[in-house]
């Protein structure tokens, strides 16, 4: 065991949700202990220890020999001054990463294995290839439904849970997979007029072209302290915030930072993400939103059915009062796709703007509406109207400028970026498909949601008629690699089909 010490040296580079260290190739400290790359190693100081990905430098204007470097993440965690000493050690490999591997193997797992995985995700001790290789092993349907509920449970007492010590703390959620679906936004202004709680924290885009949190960024803050959120949540009934700061189901957050990049969203994985988050946020009644549609994450009725199913028992067990709403997934909901587009849609409904999205404004008034009616003074079929003149008086519009105003309220003009391209129709017809998953790709492509002012503006939806060079939608990017990779796509693929009336598939009907 190493006696060595070294100077810590903050190293400016943002690691996300990974500790990362470096050290020099010619340390003695390294050569000695034998370390090798992307290997893990503790550092200690006082009575603090700090579990780091090892990464080794050449360059001594990074880190010298004698010095050991620390991403700003790792730095932040150690909360040491610059130069203070440090030891460093082999660390000892996570013990749970054999419940990993009986998992890789097709066993199954029991509460204390998910228990202790989660607990050592918590503490550092999972490089980010270590939680993919758990993402992976408990992707698609490798959990059964005992084994989602232990996954939720562990994730849930990862971190803080919030007791509001209030009989009724209401939520939604949409699993996600439909572009533009900011109903969140309008929800929750809604529902907090109406005098109930709605404490919405929300993830930032993980496949998607926005998040609830990165739309909302554009109008203020969404990085609040727990503290900070708190005051806000209890002076104005509700908020619209990023999660990540209140250390709520953390597991999450840092198993997200895995899955954004590799592209994974598994079935499971999204129930226990959602639940845990929700439970930690102490929500008791939640509407959960699942589109069925061809192009949308769930693309088959047995398909959300089987979810729904997943959804109420692991709810049922966890006490929250659970209801799943199955909604049309066939199409993009509203106009626009990419943080500023989403943020001009939902100001048009507040607004009460006749050019507002009216598929945006139905959808929101009928999820307000479901959750209005947990109020035990509102009879059942209430609900809609009761939402819809909160709306209609402009009442949902004033507790949206308070939540705004209370979080931090940003100055931004909602003019999407300057690179624009539009999209034509390539001959007469109606418009019969529209590919949920190429036209957020094409938003994505062109920065949506880094970029809050890229995106898709859409002009033409379902059943529309269109004639040849119509435009279908524009694409809006602020840097030329963005527009022109997306311009490309878009060429190749612009994800609608022009055919006739007959071909256009029917609605489903939301339950």
């Amino acid at each position: 065991m190493s006696t060595d010490t070294l100077k810590i040296r903050r190293v400016e580079i943002d690691t996300y949700h990974e500790n990362v260290a470096y050290l020099n190739r010619q340390c003695s400290v390294y050569r000695a202990e034998g370390f090798q790359a992307l290997s893990k190693i503790e550092v200690s100081v006082n009575s603090t220890k700090l579990l780091a990905v090892l990464n080794v430098v050449d360059d001594d204007s990074i880190v010298q020999s004698g010095e050991l470097g620390l991403s700003q993440q790792a730095f932040k965690y150690l909360n040491v001054k610059e130069g203070t000493l440090v030891t460093v050690n082999h660390a000892e490999p996570p013990k749970s990463m054999d419940a990993v591997r009986r998992k890789i193997n097709g066993e199954r797992l029991s509460q204390l294995d998910f228990d202790e995985i989660s607990h050592d995700i918590a503490e550092t001790r999972y490089s980010k290839m270590e939680m993919a290789a758990f993402l992976v092993a408990t992707g698609q349907n490798n959990l059964d439904r005992d084994e989602l509920l232990y996954l939720t449970r562990a994730m849930l007492q990862s971190g803080e849970r919030i007791n509001w010590h209030e009989p009724l703390v209401a939520d939604k959620h949409c699993i996600g997979g439909i572009p533009g679906n900011r109903t969140s936004m309008l929800v929750v202004p809604i529902v907090a007029a109406h005098g109930m709680l709605i404490p919405k924290t929300s993830s930032r885009a993980i496949t998607s072209p926005a998040g609830t949190a990165d739309t909302m960024e554009v109008l203020s803050s969404v990085d609040l302290m727990p503290e900070q959120l708190l005051e806000i949540i209890r002076e104005e009934r509700g908020c619209l915030a990023w999660g990540g700061t209140a250390q709520l189901a953390p597991v999450d957050d840092m198993l997200i930072s895995v899955e954004r990049p590799l592209g994974i969203d598994s079935q499971g994985q999204m129930v226990a993400s959602i639940l845990s988050k929700k439970l930690a946020a102490g929500s008791t009644h939640l509407i959960i939103d699942i589109p069925v549609g061809p192009t949308a994450k769930v693309r088959h009725m047995r398909q959300a059915l089987a979810l729904r199913k997943l959804f109420e028992f692991v709810g049922d067990r966890l006490n929250i009062h659970l209801e799943v709403m199955i909604t049309d997934g066939r199409q993009p909901i509203g106009m626009g796709i990419g943080p500023v587009l989403e943020a001009r849609d939902i100001m048009k409904v507040l607004n009460n703007d006749p050019d507002a999205p009216a598929d945006l404004r139905q959808k929101s008034l009928q999820l307000a509406g479901r959750i209005i009616e947990f109020d035990p003074d509102v009879r059942g079929g209430q609900g809609y109207a009761i939402a819809r003149d909160i709306l209609e008086s402009g009442r949902a519009c004033a507790k949206m400028n308070n939540i705004i105003k209370a979080q931090g309220e940003v100055v931004i003009d909602l003019q999407p970026g300057k690179l624009c391209y539009p999209v034509c129709a390539n001959q007469d017809g109606s418009v019969t498909h529209i590919d949920n998953f190429q036209v957020a790709k094409i938003a994505r492509i062109a920065g949506a949601p880094m970029e809050k002012k890229a995106g898709v503006d859409l002009f033409k939806k379902l059943g529309d008629k269109v004639s040849k060079g119509d435009a279908l939608f524009q694409i809006h990017a602020e840097f030329p690699a963005d527009f022109n990779f997306a311009k490309n796509l878009a060429k190749q693929n612009s994800g609608y089909t022009i055919g006739d009336d007959e071909q256009i598939l029917k609605p489903l009907i939301a339950f």
